[in-house]
């Protein structure tokens, strides 16, 4: 046997050896494994880390149409010891369990407006935060005129699941006085543009009216903590309003349609034999802004940064993210980022630090 073979057949042997290793101890690896990331995560609060400031979570970047990568439109705001949920699309408090923020501490829900892809995961939100947080108190929500109906829809639909969880866990964990919404509405008096609806120590919320018809009543949303602050455009067509109500934000968050692609879709329908499709592909650019629209909106505003989230259409490759930023650095001089699930804003207190970073 001359000397590379012998060389072949001990490595062969050690790979061997190895491979019998690893099926053996594979279970106590595994478990080793699991266990690191349980006590990691399981009952774990990792906001409680974060410096004192604002915390934007971004927990939704999608729209109504099929992305995977992508939940429905939300985002969470940490403004000191208070936390807040800014809409709640589908499969959102999924991806804001595994960023760690805390939901079973939620303080207030507020929603931009009515239309069902910004609530549709609110019954995954009611009984989170309730059993996570052996709340005692019905979760508060606040939203434009008709939230009182569709909380109330939401507490009928789950009172039945919720006598389950009690009689399950226990009054101690699932306390029926907890269940459920408290809604309460937001009114924009005739004339105004924006209104508070929270002041807390430092913090203070504002909802903006935009514009979003046919839907009426449509805001978007002011967070001020300690010299820093954010707003969330909520959906909305291009509207000075909002870039009054958000002047000089550190973080700008504003929805987008891409006209172009979108009118690729309703080609596609209408080629396709989708009447339906094509009918809605060709209605929706009337309320939402262009990309370059939103830029403007951060420009006026004078915002430091502008963040897209809630894109539409879903965009399956990056080269797309480049069209449908086209222009939109002329329209803008601050930094500009489309959103992903799973970002994370801070904006530490008494301080102009601004730290993006995705921690999925």
């Amino acid at each position: 046997m001359n000397r590379t073979a012998r060389i072949l057949l001990i490595i062969l042997g050690f790979v061997g050896v190895g491979l019998v290793a690893f099926k053996i101890f594979e279970r106590p690896i595994a478990l080793y494994l699991v266990q690191r990331v349980i006590d990691d995560k399981v009952g774990n609060d990792p906001s409680t880390a974060l410096p004192d400031g604002l915390h934007a979570y971004v927990c939704g970047t999608g729209s109504p149409m099929a992305d995977p990568g992508r939940a429905g439109a939300c985002i969470a705001v940490i403004a000191g010891d208070t936390r807040m949920i800014f809409d709640v699309g589908s499969g959102s408090m999924r991806v804001l369990g595994r960023m760690g923020f805390p939901v079973g501490k939620t303080d207030r829900l507020f929603l931009t407006h009515l239309h069902s892809d910004h609530f549709d995961g609110l019954g995954e939100l009611m009984v989170q935060s309730w059993v996570q947080g052996a709340r005692g108190a019905p979760l508060p929500v606040s939203g434009p005129p008709g939230t009182i109906a569709v909380a109330d829809g939401f507490n009928r639909a789950y009172a039945i699941d919720a006598a389950y969880r009690t009689a399950h866990h226990g009054a101690a964990v699932a306390n029926p006085a907890g269940a459920g919404l408290a809604a309460e509405e937001i009114v924009i008096p005739p004339g105004a543009d924006s209104v508070v609806v929270l002041r807390k120590g430092d913090l203070t919320v504002t909802a903006i009216r935009v514009s979003h018809d046919p839907v009426k009543d449509a805001y978007g949303y002011r967070i001020d903590y300690k010299g820093r602050s954010v707003a969330i455009s909520g959906d909305t067509a291009y509207d000075p309003r909002f870039a009054r109500a958000a002047k000089g934000v550190d973080v700008l968050f504003h929805e987008a349609l891409d006209r172009e692609l979108v009118g690729k879709m309703q080609a596609a329908a209408e080629r396709n034999g989708s009447a339906p499709i094509a009918k809605v592909m060709a209605d929706i650019p009337s309320y939402h802004a262009s990309p370059v629209e939103a830029a403007k909106v951060a420009q006026l505003a004078d915002a430091r940064m502008l963040v897209f989230y809630h894109t539409i259409p879903p965009m399956p490759f990056r080269m797309v993210e480049r069209l449908f930023l086209e222009g939109t650095s002329e329209a803008f001089s601050g930094e500009i980022r489309i959103s992903r699930d799973g970002d994370r804003i801070s904006l530490p207190a008494a301080s102009k630090a601004l730290e993006y970073e995705n921690v999925l």
